[in-house]
């Protein structure tokens, strides 16, 4: 049979591909086709490829021979050897299996934790009639860099040639493939107003909305303190009325009472930023400075009393009114605080009450020269005081001036839930933010609502012992006592799922002894086996693993 031309080419072509020998010379007379013009010592050339070819050496016997095996002019040779693969020599770096630093993975019994969590979050949120909203994480630099919050960057600018830059301490900020500024959300408040100047009068008010998100901020850790962290959020717009706040005091006392916390680990402390800001107006500290000196007091558990002093003074309030300050900032009661001054504006004349000053009560006389008890401040917390008694919660709550929340949007009543051992921080914290939406270029409306991290909570459910037995808990194990019974066993199973019934199907073929083990570690209901007699009679065995009864079902009749 005469040999094919096109075969011969393709031959020729992978001997040059393995071999990379210069051209060289094949003498085929036994050829006749007048398709092939090269049958007589015709030369090759090695065909152009679209990709370079690097030559390997050839195995030989010996190293010398394996040097001299292919390539000099003129040369047939052949292969000396098998082709012998490169040698790896790139060693593979191991990763680093921990997540960055501040982040944390959910492993299974950690993610069960989080889901009770978050759960009691909606449901709290649900029975006081809230609608869930979400936004992105990933949010415009410019939400969280006007006013959102001097504690989330720092006070000082940079200049340059082209722009002002802000320096921008705990936000996650980069600029993105567009040349736009983002910033992963440091907390949802400023999302919120975003989204309520976007609907504008398309919603009703009052809007009462939660949230359940993902926040970033690059900060000092602590305990209850990452760089991440889910925060629980209800906001009602809309409502100018210390109702507002009352109620959303409440469901946080109805979220602690649902998880265990009462009123002798937990409590509020309440106060409104307009008594902080008539105590500067009395002292003629500029407007201006009002954030600012608002951020050192809401460190004033957090660092040394001459930390806050020496804070105060280079922010630019005198020595005198530091002093008074503090003062006032030290009142914890508002009882107190009413009776103090209604005693001191019933039996001391105004002529004598700079005396009264020098020896007495500093803080009382001040409060009743600038707010009176019919001011604005103290008639909304004592209406707010008032309101906890109905709702029930009165205990859980006590008045100290020195609560004003970092964050510069609050223009009203604010408060902190904090444990009564004093072992964490703020464990949740909010107030009313009327002045908000104007910040963004919206119309004002009247707002308020809290943030409630998931961290702290955590740590204070580890102290007092009341982190919940969450392990895994599936209704049934179904297992195929034989291979050929697999698939019976993937119909029991979806059978079962199909009703609402949580399965897991033994995916293997496993001994009894190992499908009791893991029925135990998923705290399992039933067995269902599936038996190759039983199954030709339409039916499977069943066994109640808590008391160890067994049966046989129809497989139509099982539920």
């Amino acid at each position: 049979m005469p040999a094919n031309p096109a075969a011969l080419h393709i031959l020729h072509q992978r001997l040059n591909v393995y071999l990379s020998f210069k051209p060289f010379f094949l003498s085929l007379p036994h050829f006749s086709s007048p398709s092939l013009s090269f049958v007589h010592s015709r030369r090759f050339l090695r065909p152009r490829l679209p990709f370079p070819i690097t030559p390997r050496n050839l195995s030989s016997l010996s190293s010398t021979s394996a040097a001299q095996s292919v390539g000099e002019d003129g040369g047939g040779g052949g292969r000396s050897g098998a082709l012998s693969p490169p040698p790896i020599t790139e060693d593979v770096q191991k990763i680093d299996v921990n997540p960055p630093k501040g982040t944390r993975d959910f492993p299974p019994e950690e993610m069960r934790l989080r889901n009770w969590l978050f759960h009691n979050f909606r449901e709290v949120s649900r029975l006081f009639g809230f609608e869930e909203v979400d936004y992105p994480v990933l949010e415009s630099e410019a939400l969280f860099i006007r006013k959102a919050g001097e504690e989330i960057r720092d006070q000082s600018t940079v200049t340059s040639a082209k722009k002002k830059t802000y320096i921008i301490e705990q936000l996650y900020c980069f600029e993105d493939r567009g040349n736009r500024r983002v910033a992963l959300r440091p907390e949802l408040t400023p999302s919120l107003a975003r989204l309520v100047i976007q609907k504008g009068k398309s919603v009703s008010l009052p809007l009462k909305w939660f949230a359940v998100g993902q926040c970033w901020r690059y900060e000092r850790m602590t305990r209850g303190r990452r760089r991440e962290h889910y925060q629980w959020n209800m906001d009602i717009i809309g409502v100018p009325e210390v109702t507002a706040e009352a109620e959303l005091i409440s469901s946080i006392v109805t979220f602690f009472k649902r998880i265990g916390i009462t009123a002798s680990d937990v409590g509020f402390k309440v106060s409104s930023r307009k008594v902080l800001q008539e105590v500067l107006r009395c002292y003629s500290i500029p407007q201006n400075l009002f954030n600012k000196v608002c951020i050192i007091i809401d460190k004033i558990e957090k660092i040394p009393l001459d930390e806050i002093k020496k804070e105060l003074k280079s922010a630019g309030v005198s020595e005198d009114a530091v002093e008074e300050l503090l003062h006032v900032l030290s009142i914890n009661s508002l009882t107190k605080l009413e009776g103090k001054t209604k005693q001191l504006t019933q039996s001391i004349g105004f002529g004598k009450m700079y005396q009264f000053v020098k020896n007495e009560s500093v803080d009382a006389i001040l409060y009743a020269e600038m707010l009176g008890s019919a001011g604005e401040a103290v008639a909304d917390l004592k209406r707010l005081f008032s309101l906890a008694e109905k709702f029930g919660y009165s205990e859980w709550i006590e008045f100290d001036a020195s609560v004003v929340r970092g964050l510069a949007y609050y223009t009203g009543i604010v408060f902190e839930g904090f444990d009564r051992e004093g072992k964490l921080r703020a464990i949740c914290g909010g107030g009313r933010y009327d002045r908000l939406l104007s910040t963004f270029g919206g119309d004002d409306l009247p707002a308020c609502g809290f943030g409630f991290g998931d961290a702290v909570i955590v740590e204070l459910l580890k102290e007092k012992g009341l982190i919940p037995e969450l392990s895994l808990q599936v209704q049934n194990i179904v297992c195929a006592l034989d291979v050929d019974l697999q698939g019976p066993a993937a119909t029991v199973a979806s059978l079962l799922r199909g009703k609402g019934q949580s399965v897991d199907l033994v995916l293997e073929s496993k001994p009894l002894k190992w499908v009791f083990k893991r029925a135990a570690r998923i705290n399992a209901d039933r067995l269902i086996l599936v038996g190759s007699s039983e199954w030709q009679r339409g039916m499977v065995g069943v066994k109640i693993l808590s008391s160890a009864e067994q049966y046989e079902v129809k497989l139509d009749e099982l539920e």
